[in-house]
């Protein structure tokens, strides 16, 4: 599915976006990429895509809309650290939620018909069941999951006064590399569980962190769906498709494979890919950090042509692990 114009990505230089770009562009589609560089890399951006250097809500996108016969946008940058968020709450709200926003008027106002957003399964807090569906209660418990669910509202009423359509799709732990090598995740001080522990693997850490071992689940440890980020990149493609074949239609869709692994479920599939044994040190609990989040996945799998195809823990190891590696390599 092609269309005339082209796709926006913001955030594109970054670990997801930067997969998003690859599926995008692997698909057919010609991409134009806004990043400001803050947590993103230039060269991770695919050189078949246009990079403007600014940010979100910088008055130029305007023009870059126009420029670049924009009809669709596809919305990852922001900023994503739950424990920041609760020490540093006003950033999140003006990165995540005002330049959200002001990327929203700006696709109004230039008449673009379709967005996707980048949300998070943070947005249902601490759930009263496991897995957790689209319809269930949303109570944020960290400012990060708040600042997403208000984009997700913002939406929801611009999409019912304008002809715009939306898909809000949420995130679960997303891992791993692009299995063709081409890009993952290469933020200096990640906090995603699995890039710390391939971190581990190879000599950058000396330990990975295990941030509380009393929660209420079946070894102690935060239980997690991991979602492979060429999976999710897919996903966003598959979206793409549904709104524009649909554009009477909006959606909010779990991404996820339905299944969650502890803490120390992670850490022992990252000791058998490795062969070797990575040192664990036990701590206490971080703030707005639920027990158990697990996607049910029954919507996206209604909705979407999309299957998932990297639904393997030690897969998704492999491929974040082959990354890290190629990152040394290249001295990053």
């Amino acid at each position: 599915m092609t269309f005339d114009g082209k796709v926006m990505v913001t955030g594109g230089a970054g670990y997801i976006g930067s997969h998003a770009v690859l599926a995008l562009l692997d698909a057919g589609h010609e991409v134009v990429v806004v990043d400001n560089l803050v947590t993103g890399f230039a060269w991770a951006v695919d050189p078949r895509a246009i990079l403007v250097e600014m940010a979100v809500e910088a008055p130029r996108v305007r023009e870059v809309i126009r420029e670049h016969r924009v009809r669709a946008i596809m919305h990852f940058a922001g900023s994503v650290v739950v424990p920041e968020s609760v020490t540093d709450p006003l950033k999140y709200y003006r990165n995540n939620t005002a330049a959200s926003r002001s990327l929203i008027e700006s696709a109004v106002l230039e008449g673009v018909p379709h967005f996707i957003f980048s949300s998070t399964a943070a947005t249902y807090g601490t759930p009263d069941k496991v897995p957790v569906a689209e319809g269930d209660p949303t109570v944020p418990i960290n400012p990060y999951g708040m600042s997403k669910l208000m984009t997700e509202a913002m939406l929801r009423d611009v999409a019912a006064a304008h002809p715009i359509n939306y898909c809000a799709l949420r995130y679960f732990n997303v891992a791993g590399a692009d299995p063709q090598g081409r890009s993952g995740q290469s933020t200096i001080g990640a906090t995603h569980l699995i890039k710390i522990a391939v971190e581990a693997a190879t000599g950058r850490r000396g330990h990975v962190g295990v941030f509380g071992t009393d929660f209420p689940t079946r070894d102690g440890t935060g239980v997690r769906d991991y979602i492979h980020v060429s999976d999710l990149a897919d996903a966003h493609v598959a979206a793409l498709g549904l709104l524009v074949t649909r554009p009477g239609e909006s959606h909010t869709l779990n991404c996820g494979y339905g299944r969650g692994f502890s803490v120390l479920e992670v850490l022992d599939a990252v000791d058998r890919v490795t062969n070797m044994t990575i040192e664990r040190r036990f701590e206490g609990r971080r703030a707005g950090d639920p027990a158990e989040l697990v996607a049910d996945n029954r919507a996206i799998l209604a909705a979407l042509p999309w299957r998932p195809k990297r639904a393997d823990l030690d897969g998704i190891v492999r491929d974040a692990l082959a990354w890290e590696r190629k990152l040394a390599e290249m001295g990053k």
